[in-house]
């Protein structure tokens, strides 16, 4: 597949999931709350909306008013523009406590001129160290693009603009812990992390520039909502009725531009890590990445 081809098919992509979640979108105002920022997280557009700032006092976030075991989380977001140095703004889904789960999508800002990368993670029961990043084939600070999560209790799948990027199967089997027993919200949040965001820190965030601005679109979520202990889903294994999200997996399309995204855009991968991983590396890097 060409690379000219790939673009073409990939901005088609983003056209029509940009189409289906107007559609579909939820509204801010009745399915999130902000949480922190002091004022600096604003909805907007009657709730279609939501933008997070960013300055040298504090950053800004919120949260789903509901928490979910399962479902897919759909996020339209536009970056912080121009030099982003040291700023990070995130979408991801995470459960409390010490032996928390979560699954991450972070965007690490960088100076003028250069990629984000996106950081993504899966964390179970408390630990992490999954990580795989890339390198974005847009700019994603000019127009809002779309990033998803999908989580069932087979594999998590992130996507960009309808296309993966990334798979994490579920590898119990063979003594991998997968996240499917602990409800998690949705969060967003713009901060600062010039410690290690930018060139591991050896660019510092340039307050001279602040306030930075990360805005938030059209958020659209279908999953089991959890209330007391109790899901709105009354099967999730079963395939009577089960919507796309519950028994998703990556088809022969999916499964080539998935092969696109990692062999051009992907900078970092834990399962090739064997400076960090000399005792060598988690079983699940030996499987299909399907």
């Amino acid at each position: 597949m060409s690379s000219k081809f790939s673009s073409t098919l990939l901005l088609l992509l983003s056209i029509l999931m940009s189409i289906q979640l107007l559609a579909s979108a939820g509204n801010f105002y009745r399915d999130v709350d902000i949480t922190w920022g002091e004022g600096r997280g604003k909805i907007q557009e009657g709730g279609r909306g939501l933008a997070l700032s960013l300055d040298k006092l504090s950053g800004s976030g919120f949260q789903s008013k509901n928490e979910f075991l399962f479902g897919r989380f759909d996020m339209q977001i536009k970056l912080v523009p121009e030099n982003s140095a040291g700023t990070v703004t995130t979408f991801f889904l995470s459960s409390q406590g010490e032996g928390h789960d979560e699954i991450d999508f972070e965007f690490l800002g960088n100076v003028s001129g250069q990629p984000y990368t996106i950081h993504t993670n899966v964390y179970t029961q408390g630990k992490g160290n999954k990580e795989q990043q890339f390198h974005l084939w847009f700019d994603p600070t000019a127009a809002f693009h779309t990033y998803t999560i999908v989580w069932n209790p087979h594999r998590i799948v992130f996507l960009v603009d309808n296309s993966p990027i990334r798979v994490f199967n579920n590898h119990e089997s063979i003594g991998i812990p997968f996240p499917k027993s602990q409800a998690m919200k949705v969060y967003c949040s713009l901060w600062n992390a010039d410690e290690w965001a930018t060139q591991g820190g050896r660019v510092k965030t340039d307050w001279a520039l602040a306030p930075f601005t990360a805005y938030y679109r059209n958020i659209n979520i279908d999953g089991c909502a959890v209330s007391s202990g109790t899901s709105s889903c009354k099967s999730i294994g079963s395939t009577n009725n089960a919507k796309p999200w519950q028994t998703h997996e990556l088809d022969g399309k999916g499964r080539n531009r998935l092969r696109w995204v990692q062999s051009k855009h992907m900078v970092y991968n834990y399962c090739a890590d064997s400076k960090r991983f000399p005792q060598g590396f988690s079983e699940e890097c030996k499987r299909s990445r399907f």
